[in-house]
């Protein structure tokens, strides 16, 4: 593993939540000799000694930030996972694809770039029934996904292999981060669980998969300090069935019939409550889980959080008031499998 000092580091999506945490960190590394933060507003939290530059990298003059600069180190951690926050799904697109095309031309031309690290996701890999039980970095994905942030990624992605091969001195890391969790990250998925009563496929109880923010940003200040060249999945230990995850957060679920599930994400988006996307949808019916032992051998890291741990993590600490006692549930469940003759274990 190789530190080098005096090091320029530009972070894009600064004023997001994830990539204003991933700054602060940063900013204690002291073989950083310079941190820029990039975002089209300035960051809400405290980023360090992180110098702000207001642009969009959808225009050009993100390639004068890297020159003047002389950055060697770019992190793009700004593909956006939902259309209503980015104003819709046409802004939404034209931010992650062809921002993502600016800032990589910006890179391919700047001589000074060595290294650049992605935040994607394992989204890129869809959900159906016909998934293996663990996805590797090397398969591809049984059902490709059609349309979303899923889609966006998937050519994020492979616009990023196209700079890697262009520029074959320059170290690209590219990272699938399962959904990320914690007590104070808001995602989709974060509301969704915190919805009084959860709706679920009927007929369907899916794998899941969760990093723990703090697990996540460990393993993005270690792919900017040091040097892992290749394509890594990131997730916790383990998975969790959707009916264990939605007894552990105290919620009772409510069963919807598959043609439904459209039109139940449709009314959830018109209300507010959960900005649910077509592939958000396939997630909760199928599932998804990701095999990390790329991640445990290259970065020698194990994260501290198992995806059970992460997700009590995020029950207990974002406040969550547990309407039901999962413990009581699963008593329940205990008493009637005992009188059927079977064995239930827990969550």
């Amino acid at each position: 593993l190789v530190r080098v000092s005096g090091r320029v580091v530009l972070v894009n999506g600064v004023s997001r939540y994830l990539g204003g945490l991933l700054a602060a960190e940063l900013s204690a590394d002291p073989t950083i000799e310079r941190l820029i933060g990039v975002d089209v507003v300035p960051p809400r939290s405290d980023v360090g000694r992180t110098e702000f530059v207001r642009a969009d990298i959808r225009n050009p003059i993100i390639a004068k930030v890297i020159a003047s600069a002389q950055v060697d180190t770019v992190v793009h951690m700004s593909v956006i996972a939902t259309p209503f926050g980015a104003g819709g799904r046409t802004a939404m697109k034209e931010i992650n694809v062809i921002g993502t095309m600016q800032l990589l031309a910006a890179c391919q031309k700047a001589p000074t770039v060595r290294k650049l690290v992605v935040k994607s996701t394992t989204a890129v890999y869809g959900s159906s029934s016909r998934d293996p039980a663990l996805f590797t970095e090397n398969m591809e994905p049984r059902n490709l996904p059609g349309s979303g942030y899923a889609k966006d990624s998937v050519e994020v992605e492979g616009y990023v292999r196209g700079l890697g091969r262009r520029r074959p001195d320059v170290d690209v890391t590219l990272l699938r981060f399962a959904n990320f969790i914690g007590p104070s990250i808001d995602t989709p998925l974060t509301r969704y669980f915190a919805l009084p009563v959860v709706p679920k496929v009927f007929g369907f109880d899916p794998r899941v998969q969760f990093v723990h923010v703090d697990d996540g940003l460990e393993v993005l200040r270690r792919a900017v300090i040091e040097d892992h060249r290749g394509t890594f999945n990131v997730a916790g230990e383990g998975v969790l069935l959707l009916s264990q995850a939605i007894r552990r957060a105290g919620r009772t679920s409510f069963p919807i019939l598959s043609p439904a599930v459209s039109l139940a994400g449709s009314m959830f988006r018109r209300t507010g409550l959960v900005d649910f996307s077509p592939e958000q949808l396939r997630f909760l019916q199928f599932g998804r889980a990701v095999d990390t032992t790329r991640l445990r051998d290259d970065f020698r890291y194990d994260p501290r959080y198992t995806t059970l741990s992460a997700f009590d993590d995020f029950v207990v600490g974002s406040g969550l008031q547990r309407i039901i006692d999962p413990d009581k549930i699963e008593a329940v469940g205990r008493t009637v499998a005992g009188l059927a003759g079977l064995g239930v274990g827990r969550a």
